[in-house]
């Protein structure tokens, strides 16, 4: 969306209908399960308006739950060992995603991708890995309360304040480093090098985006 999508404020919803963007299996190319075969859901509409961001969210259309979980179940059909699900978006905090969690649990490992800034009271089993944005010139600090399971932080050599990991990101447990891709191959070059930088230094985990290698969704 390359920071033109509108600010969307989170839903105060009972989670029965949500705003969904696409239900696809791949495989998880970041964080704590790269390399994982897993079936996305991606959720519309995200709080914040990155100008790095290349993911289209805007043309989700509502879903209810049982139109959701026939879609996976479409996609088990085909693929019947997977038990991985990535719920993305956009922002999926934005939406009540709790029955949904609920429901997928009975036959998946659930995992959420969001940047942080909104909290929900998620069950213990979904795991959540947290890229923190930059926010009026700083990274925004994980919403109170909630659970993180690692961070991602997205490295770039030219954008400002996304060269660095702020000092309190070393209070979590698990950190992942991981080039921005911007879409130019110079600049993506100096990403590159960067964050191998930063997680040699730091001992940190580098993630790369391996989708983008293997030109897959």
């Amino acid at each position: 969306m390359f920071g033109k999508n509108p600010k969307r404020p989170p839903e105060n919803t009972d989670g029965s209908l949500l705003f969904v963007q696409e239900i696809f299996p791949t495989i998880q190319a970041e964080g704590i399960f790269a390399g994982r075969p897993a079936i996305f859901i991606r959720l519309g509409g995200c709080n914040l308006a990155c100008s790095f961001c290349d993911t289209e969210f805007e043309n989700f259309s509502q879903m209810s739950l049982e139109d959701i979980l026939a879609q996976v179940q479409k996609h088990q059909v085909q693929y019947s060992k997977i038990n991985l699900i990535v719920i993305t978006g956009g922002e999926p905090m934005r939406q009540n995603i709790i029955p949904l969690c609920n429901k997928l649990h009975k036959n998946f490992t659930v995992q959420i991708e969001t940047n942080g800034t909104i909290y929900r009271n998620l069950p213990d089993f979904v795991k959540v890995i947290c890229s923190p944005k930059i926010v009026n010139g700083k990274y925004t600090i994980p919403a109170d309360g909630l659970q993180i399971d690692a961070l991602k932080f997205l490295i770039s050599a030219s954008l400002e304040h996304y060269n660095k990991i702020p000092d309190w990101a070393f209070d979590f447990k698990e950190i992942f480093i991981q080039p921005m891709d911007e879409q130019d191959a110079q600049k993506n070059a100096a990403n590159n090098a960067l964050a191998v930088k930063i997680a040699m230094e730091n001992n940190l985990k580098l993630s790369i985006q391996m989708h983008k290698f293997l030109q897959i969704p």
